[in-house]
């Protein structure tokens, strides 16, 4: 009898032993298994584990930080808003609470409490203020509209290579934004290895901006070629759609044999997550016959590069055509500071210099050059090789050189 109440004894001190120890865990291992489930998207899931986790260490930042993300990605700012509230109660001396806290106000967009948070994390947080907290300053002042103070902010960031998804692109999106007044020149000179006499091509433009366009350019062109000469006037417009899109508008006329007589283009582009940009336009060509041609294109921000690849379709009554560019730049120093590389079958759409009614097939490579030399000047240039075939017993090689200059004020 004595031996079963002992054993009976030690059976239960074990069962007692092996319940708490499944009810003991590691909140860093239930930390990882929440983020697995919260980034595959099963949001709900992974913040069973996590409040599991809270039950028993209630200030542990990095978990309530990750619950008010996933709140934040379902769109549920308010309830991402109370999560990250406490987390940087609970530490606040941690970066990446101000980054989330800031960041789901930006989506929610409460501007006036995000500029609140900022002022907190810098408080907190002394000095230097860190880059992560500087580059949301400068989001916050683009939001505010304020864009040369937030290019300001944001370019010894990128000098100094730092890394933020969709750097770049905000950067180049900023350099839209900002520029007010500029005018500018460019030569080209066209050489065809003694087919024809070399085309010398000059324009002149100036650039402001305004609410309703965006910005706005004017441009008049010049050529000799052919033993002829004419001129091209033309009107471009960027106006901003929404937070994340702008459109390209265009108008052109000439009385020239060898420019459109009309020139309308149009397109909408349009920002994704994760640094994508895609557009879709369309463009009329009013030469000898009208040329109608559908573009679009998806370009890609990676790290200091963007890469772009675009495609024309140019139905016509002999059958639809197409054809492809692909562009690589590089940026440095700048968002305006870059090495180019083109590569092309067929003639671009915004190249007005070009009857493509009159081309079979195309093919292109072309290297270019920009720089921002002081805040009022920068200079560029492009040299490339086209194959133009004319007719199946025509070739026609060309090589072009173009320089541009620059003055802002």
């Amino acid at each position: 009898m004595i031996r079963k109440i002992v054993l009976s004894g030690i059976l239960l001190a074990l069962a007692s032993f092996a319940a708490r120890a499944q009810e003991s865990f590691d909140p860093d291992e239930l930390l990882v298994q929440a983020r697995t489930l919260i980034f595959d998207d099963k949001y709900q899931e992974g913040r069973k584990i996590a409040f599991r986790a809270l039950e028993r260490y209630p200030n542990y930042a990095d978990i309530l930080i990750l619950v008010g993300r996933s709140y934040a990605w379902e769109g549920k700012n308010d309830s991402a808003s109370i999560y990250l509230e406490r987390a940087i109660v609970a530490s606040p001396d941690y970066t990446d609470g101000y980054v989330a806290y800031v960041d789901n106000l930006f989506w929610a967009d409460d501007f006036v409490k995000a500029g609140e948070i900022l002022d907190r994390a810098k408080s907190n947080l002394g000095s230097p203020t860190p880059d992560e907290i500087v580059y949301r300053q400068s989001r916050l002042l683009y939001y505010r509209e304020e864009y040369n103070e937030a290019y300001a902010m944001v370019q010894p960031l990128f000098d100094k290579g730092f890394k933020q998804e969709g750097m770049l692109s905000y950067m180049r999106n900023l350099e839209r934004l900002k520029m007010v007044n500029a005018v500018g020149a460019t030569y080209d000179y066209d050489t065809f290895e003694g087919q024809i006499a070399p085309w010398h091509t000059w324009s002149l433009y100036g650039r402001t901006r305004t609410k309703l366009t965006g910005a706005l350019i004017a441009r008049v062109t010049q050529s000799v070629r052919y033993e002829d000469f004419g001129t091209l006037v033309e009107l471009d417009a960027y106006p901003s759609i929404g937070k994340n899109g702008y459109a390209y508008i265009n108008l052109g006329g000439s009385g020239a044999g060898f420019f459109p007589k009309f020139r309308f283009g149009a397109s909408y582009y349009h920002n994704l997550e994760n640094a994508w940009e895609v557009e879709g336009g369309y463009r009329y060509l009013g030469f000898s016959t009208a040329t109608h041609i559908i573009t679009g294109s998806v370009g890609k921000y990676v790290g200091n590069w963007w890469l772009n690849l675009r495609l024309n379709v140019i139905p016509d009554d002999a059958g639809t055509s197409t054809s492809t560019q692909f562009t690589a730049r590089y940026y440095f120093k700048t968002a305006e500071d870059f090495f180019s590389l083109q590569l092309g079958t067929g003639v671009s759409p915004d190249e007005e210099t070009r009857d493509q009614s009159q081309l079979l097939n195309s093919y292109r490579a072309r290297l270019g050059y920009q720089q921002l030399i002081s805040p009022k000047f920068m200079i560029y240039g492009f040299t490339g090789y086209s194959r133009d075939e004319l007719s199946t017993d025509n070739i026609r090689n060309n090589i072009n050189l173009s320089l541009g200059v620059e003055y802002r004020f």
